[in-house]
């Protein structure tokens, strides 16, 4: 199957957590952290991220970087959550966003569609289709996709064999067993099936530690 060059970014406590309990994830990472994140952005032609990080965080997932084009903002929102009051939804007629989701009707999705979101029907019922996803991003020309959150979006990824890299950005603090993981379940029953990573790049930024992997093939 033809699909984009797919790159995880993780930003996460040392126990690999994304956010507190209650949501709470500002700031885990340090400035250079964050700001090495949307030089990432830059490199990419789009960046992904599933439907709580859409709804509950409400980022723009722009890079904020001037003389740097943003790239589309590609949503996996099966029920279609998104508000047509969000910053991704406002900003769309300016930044694209694809929203791939099995609901295309009712007010929402005519809503979102005024204000310029592309809604997407995947072929499943019950949930999303990441390779139809996949292969749609790369006939529309994106060669380079950023999953930047969360958890099961990370985790559906990586069930497929679709991370090529991880960029990780790991804080020295730890939150805690009751706090949000940065990958979801795998379902994984024996340890031959763990996906491995080849660690390519270790280095400082701040107080904070940045790691890159490429998948072993």
């Amino acid at each position: 199957m033809a699909r984009p060059r797919i790159t995880l970014k993780l930003a996460t406590s040392l126990d690999g957590k994304i956010a507190l309990a209650n949501g709470m994830s500002e700031w885990i990472t340090g400035e250079k952290a964050r700001a090495e994140g949307r030089k990432l952005r830059a490199r990419h032609d789009a960046i992904a991220v599933g439907a709580n990080t859409a709804v509950l965080d409400n980022p723009q997932l722009t890079t904020r970087i001037d003389g740097e084009e943003d790239p589309v903002r590609v949503i996996f929102d099966t029920n279609l959550r998104l508000s047509w009051r969000s910053n991704l939804a406002r900003t769309a007629k300016k930044t694209p966003v694809w929203l791939f989701t099995n609901v295309t009707t009712g007010e929402n999705a005519e809503a979102l569609e005024m204000q310029g979101v592309r809604l997407l029907k995947t072929p499943l019922n019950d949930g999303l289709d990441l390779g139809f996803a996949m292969s749609f991003l790369h006939e529309y020309g994106i060669a380079s996709l950023l999953v930047e959150g969360g958890g099961t979006l990370a985790a559906s990824f990586l069930r497929l064999d679709a991370i090529d890299v991880i960029e990780w950005f790991r804080a020295p603090i730890i939150l805690g067993g009751d706090s949000r993981g940065s990958i979801g379940d795998l379902g994984l029953e024996n340890m031959n099936l763990a996906k491995r990573f080849n660690r390519i790049e270790i280095r400082d930024l701040g107080d904070d530690l940045y790691e890159r992997y490429e998948r072993i093939v």
